[in-house]
C-alpha cells in the first residue's frame, strides 16, 4: 500500500477552503492508497515515511516564501515531491512570465518594480498592480491613471514588506468574456473552466476578493489549448510535471494571452468536473509508484 501525503495549509481557526481536498483523500483511499492530508509546516510529520508528497493547497506559502522554499528542499531530499521541487521553486515568483514572453509565448505584458524602483505606472489606460509572489488576488488592485496616488501607496506598502510588484494593463475582455483556466494532469489536458472578473475598480488592494466568481465549465478553443501547451512546454525541467493550470485571457485582438501558469497549488475544481476525479486519482497513484 503506497503512502501519499496530500500537502495542504493550516487554516485555523477557519475551516479549510480547499474543496478538492476531501474528494482526493476519499477517492485515493478507496483506490487502495494510504492517503492523508497533512500541513506542510507541521514539524511532527515524518516526510520520509511517505512514498509521495502531493503539493495540493499550500495556500499560505506566498506570505512565507523563504520558509516554504526551505521545506521544499528538506522534503525533496527524503521523498518524492510533485510537482518537482525545482519546478515549484521556479513557479513561486511570477517573474517567470518574463521568461515565457522571451520564449515567444503570448503573455499579458508585464513590468516589474522591485523595492527602490521608481513607480513607473501607465498614464493612458487601466492597469493592475499585484505582487510577484501572491495567490487568490491578495494585494492585487485595478487602477485608472487618475488613481496614481493610491497606486503609489499600494506599491510603497508592498515594497515595505519586501515584495516585488508587477504592473500589467487591465485586459478589458475579462469584464465580458472572463478568464479561462485550462487544467492538465498526468501530462494531458484534463478540463477547463471559465470565471468572471475578480478585480473591480475601487476595491482596495488589501480587501478580500472572490477568487473564482461565476465559475462554469468551459470548452477551450484550439487557439487557447495551443497557447496553454506552448506555455507548459517552456517550463524548465517540465518532464516531471504531474499537474498544471494555465490561466488565459483574450487580448485586444481576441487572441489568448497567458495570465498565469499555476504549478504549485491550483484549485482543480473537481466539484465542477466530477468526471475528472478518476483520471486524477489514477495519475496520482502512478506518480506514487514511479521510480
Amino acid at each position: 500500500m503506497v503512502r501519499i501525503a496530500i500537502v495542504t495549509y493550516d487554516p485555523r481557526p477557519e475551516p479549510s477552503k480547499d474543496r478538492d481536498l476531501p474528494v482526493l483523500v476519499r477517492e485515493l483511499v478507496a483506490a487502495g492508497a494510504d492517503a492523508t492530508a497533512v500541513h506542510w509546516d507541521d514539524p511532527g510529520i515524518d516526510w520520509a515515511s511517505f512514498d509521495l508528497a502531493l503539493v495540493r493547497s499550500t495556500w499560505d506559502y506566498t506570505w512565507r516564501a523563504e520558509e516554504f522554499a526551505g521545506w521544499l528542499d528538506r522534503c525533496g531530499k527524503v521523498t518524492r515531491v510533485v510537482n518537482p521541487v525545482g519546478v515549484l521553486r521556479w513557479n513561486m515568483d511570477k517573474r517567470y512570465l518574463g521568461e515565457l514572453a522571451e520564449a515567444g509565448v503570448p503573455t499579458v505584458p508585464t513590468r516589474y518594480l522591485a523595492p527602490g524602483d521608481t513607480p513607473d505606472l501607465p498614464d493612458d489606460r487601466e492597469y493592475v498592480v499585484k505582487p510577484t509572489s501572491g495567490a487568490g488576488a491578495r494585494y492585487a488592485a485595478r487602477y485608472t491613471p487618475e488613481d496614481r496616488d493610491t497606486a503609489v501607496r499600494h506599491l510603497a506598502r508592498m515594497h515595505a514588506e519586501g515584495f516585488t510588484a508587477m504592473v500589467q494593463p487591465y485586459v478589458g475582455s475579462i469584464d465580458v468574456t472572463g478568464e479561462r483556466a485550462l487544467q492538465f494532469f498526468g501530462g494531458r489536458f484534463l478540463h477547463a473552466s471559465r470565471k468572471g472578473a475578480v478585480l473591480a475598480h475601487g476595491t482596495a488592494y488589501d480587501a478580500d476578493k472572490v477568487a473564482h466568481p461565476g465559475l462554469e465549465v468551459w470548452t477551450p478553443t484550439p487557439a487557447e489549448l495551443a497557447v496553454a501547451e506552448r506555455a507548459l512546454a517552456t517550463v524548465p525541467d517540465n518532464s516531471g510535471l504531474l499537474y498544471a493550470r494555465v490561466d488565459l485571457v483574450l487580448g485586444d485582438d481576441g487572441e489568448p494571452l497567458v495570465m498565469e501558469v499555476e504549478l504549485i497549488e491550483p484549485n482543480l475544481f473537481l466539484d465542477l468536473h466530477p468526471d475528472s476525479v478518476p483520471v486524477v486519482v489514477q495519475a496520482v497513484l502512478r506518480a506514487a509508484v514511479s521510480p
